[in-house]
């Protein structure tokens, strides 16, 4: 019997000598990271791929345990449960988070097992494959599905994820917060789109500045924001708003500032609809926008007419003598006061879609070439964009539009002529040419009275309506 047993186990260690062998080879020629550990976590070998993986040599992983230097120390207990379940017999696969031995930040996909060495003691087996490129580039396909990539906040799909796991829980009350940014699409159509994505980043940093950590802010659609802020009470909640209200004060003097519309609404109990919760701060939101809006939109022009006079030659003296002959000429001519009024707003925002082109063209010295003179007759086109974009000046849009077609229609944009061109755009483009004659521009120089009247008269019935340029002669006379 003992010398069948001694057959058995002579036989039993061949085998082994053999698979140790093939084991060897594989071990230190596999391009995964392998080494091998005993039972309470010692390094017994590694390869040259773990060395390459972590940037430790041998000397330095060898017969040291594995959480001196391989283990996170936040992953210890885990680790060290893990070396239980593998020797009773459980693999493990998963992806550790780690650091290289220069800091730099590593994912590997780990592959344990059981290992039964040659001198019959158990080890664990633990292989690894360099995963941090393809871990990066999931995180960041992940972060950018739930971020906003122009103001790198939440997106209305991470939000609604978070309302749907909020619905039911018991953090109440949760506060929301709806927010929408006044006056874009008129800022986009004077100052174009990436100004007005930049009114967006900087709405985003003051809600970021105005928040705590623990809040959530997302971009919920284009020019709207929410915030959701869990076991938040009203109280705490105005405190927020507050907040946001008294930065936004802050951006008044900036060349972008903000202006925001809120509506705030609460979640007290554990069965009302955290969505429905939304809708009520959307709703209270909208009816603020609706009574500021107006505001909001001629404060917006208002800093437009500022900006073009702090980079123009037209300054707030020439369009307050526009202003004051508009009203004289009105009553001269026995407008309705409706229509006076509509034309002294004319003479304040004829120009204001020179807003859109640059300083140096604005204030070129001498003779435009073709392109320059391009983007200047441009202008009227984007202050009828300004216009339009408001309820409030809407009806001057058309008026704007038109103020530079000429009586003969070799003007712009159109071309119109004689009585196609609305009646008080003909007025104020005589207004206009007038004070600029008395007064000194870039491009002419300055006239006296008699010589101003003298030109009117050689443009009328090319340039100006000939009879309105008649009685405008008869009204300064």
């Amino acid at each position: 019997m003992l010398s069948i047993f001694a057959i058995y186990y002579e036989d039993l260690q061949y085998r082994l000598k053999i698979r140790e062998e093939q084991y060897h080879k594989l071990f230190n020629q596999s391009p995964a990271g392998m080494l091998l550990l005993d039972k309470d976590g010692t390094i017994i070998t590694v390869n040259d791929s773990i060395c390459q993986y972590t940037g430790y040599s041998k000397e330095e992983l060898e017969g040291e345990s594995m959480f001196k230097n391989l283990v996170p120390i936040e992953y210890k207990i885990r680790a060290q449960k893990s070396i239980q379940d593998i020797l009773n017999g459980e693999d493990k696969e998963y992806i550790m988070k780690t650091y290289d031995k220069n800091n730099k930040l590593k994912y590997f996909l780990m592959k344990e097992t059981k290992f039964i060495q040659s001198n019959f003691r158990t080890a664990i087996l633990s292989m690894r494959i360099d995963y941090t490129d393809y871990k990066i580039k999931e995180e960041k396909i992940k972060y950018l599905s739930y971020h906003d990539n122009l103001t790198d906040l939440y997106n209305r799909t991470f939000m609604e994820e978070e309302m749907k796991r909020l619905n039911d829980s018991r953090r109440l009350p949760i506060s929301v917060i709806m927010i929408d940014v006044n006056g874009l699409k008129l800022f986009n159509d004077t100052f174009g789109h990436q100004k007005g994505d930049q009114l967006l980043i900087k709405t985003a940093e003051v809600l970021k500045k105005s928040t705590r950590a623990s809040d959530l802010i997302a971009r919920w659609a284009g020019d709207e924001f929410a915030i959701l802020l869990p076991s938040t009470s009203k109280k705490d909640m105005e405190k927020i708003i507050n907040r946001i209200q008294k930065n936004c004060e802050q951006t008044n003097k900036d060349q972008i500032s903000i202006s925001l519309a809120l509506g705030a609404a609460i979640k007290n109990e554990v069965n009302e609809d955290l969505f429905e919760i939304f809708e009520l701060a959307d709703k209270r939101m909208y009816q603020q926008k609706m009574s500021q809006g107006k505001k909001a939109k001629r404060k917006l022009i208002s800093n437009i007419l500022l900006s073009l006079a702090e980079k123009s030659y037209e300054d707030n003296f020439h369009i307050q003598r526009l202003k004051e002959k508009a009203a004289d000429f009105a009553d001269y001519l026995k407008l309705k006061s409706s229509e006076k009024i509509k034309l002294i707003e004319l003479a304040e925002l004829h120009d204001i879609g020179k807003i859109s082109i640059s300083e140096k063209i604005l204030n070129k010295k001498g003779k435009l070439n073709k392109k320059e003179w391009e983007k200047i007759k441009k202008h009227s086109e984007v202050g009828y964009k300004i216009a339009a974009a408001s309820k409030e000046f809407a009806s001057l849009a058309k008026l704007i539009l038109h103020h530079h077609e000429n009586w003969d229609g070799s003007g712009y944009p159109e071309g119109l002529k004689k009585e196609e061109i609305p009646y008080l755009s003909r007025i104020i483009s005589i207004i206009d040419a007038y004070d600029v004659m008395l007064n000194k521009n870039l491009y002419s120089k300055k006239m006296n009275k008699k010589e101003a009247i003298e030109e009117l008269n050689r443009a009328a019935g090319s340039q100006f309506d000939p009879a309105l340029t008649a009685e405008f002669i008869n009204f300064i006379e």
